[in-house]
């Protein structure tokens, strides 16, 4: 399926409120989209991948990262834009701020999927429904509402559970590099610097999918659809309200026949 079809359903099914975002990692030579806006080049700063993300969601642009436009050392160290260092891995990122020690440091750092260095040279990013390109991953921000929908639909075919896992650090990390590495779905928990940098709000989560999984989960969102799953949530409306009991006394006068005041 293509990104362009894949966005049409899910305005259909999910009415996502900003544009689901495409997401590839290229390699060193591979060319860049004409259009596409460079951070550091076109706008004359330094982003973190939130808020590339946030860019190609809320604007509409396809923007393209790399080493020189990020000044996020977590993304630019597990996007392998930049070498591991020891300072990384030992915890001293985290600790005090997001762990207490440095061995719980070393274990959230750890927890974080990675990228070898040198491995990609950009990561280019646009909404899925102007992406010109084949996605290693697509990332849709919605409430967690929508959120649950997707997740029905990613299960219509397989049932059972999906399992994601949430650091509330660096979910760029989550829905891109996790989710093309292990082929499957992701339900994302937006990290803090994603609320601080990227502008995500109180209420959205975000999920996942590999681009090639885009057709598997129309598929199912077309199948719970049918079986009666929705979006957005229908109410239940067909009951009998009840009211305060000095209410029902109107209910007995009028059945009485008692006189009524006209005035």
């Amino acid at each position: 399926m293509d990104c362009k079809t894949f966005t049409r359903e899910m305005e259909q099914h999910i009415r996502p409120a900003t544009f689901p975002v495409a997401a590839r990692l290229l390699r060193a030579g591979e060319p860049l989209p004409e259009k596409a806006k460079r951070p550091f080049r076109d706008l004359k700063i330094q982003v973190a991948i939130c808020q590339a993300l946030a860019m190609a969601r809320r604007y509409g642009w396809t923007v393209a990262v790399g080493e020189e436009d990020l000044n996020c050392v977590l993304t630019k160290t597990a996007f392998g834009f930049a070498p591991l260092t020891e300072h990384y891995t030992s915890g001293k990122l985290a600790c005090g701020m997001y762990a207490e020690t440095l061995d719980a440091g070393a274990r959230t750092e750890a927890a974080t999927e990675r990228l070898p260095h040198g491995k990609y040279k950009h990561l280019l990013l646009a909404p899925a429904g102007r992406a010109e390109f084949e996605p290693d991953a697509v990332v849709i921000y919605a409430n967690p509402a929508q959120v649950m929908r997707l997740l029905t639909g990613a299960l219509w075919k397989r049932g059972g559970a999906l399992t994601s896992s949430f650091t509330g650090r660096v979910d760029c990390s989550d829905e891109i590099i996790r989710t093309a590495l292990s082929g499957d779905y992701q339900v994302i928990l937006p990290c803090y610097g994603d609320r601080v940098f990227g502008h995500t709000e109180d209420h959205e989560m975000a999920f996942s999918l590999p681009g090639a999984k885009m057709a598997e989960l129309v598929e199912g969102l077309a199948g719970t659809h049918k079986g009666g799953i929705r979006y957005p949530i229908p109410a239940f409306l067909r009951f009998t309200p009840e009211y305060p009991q000095h209410y029902y006394e109107l209910e007995r006068i009028w059945a009485a026949g008692e006189k009524l005041d006209h005035r």
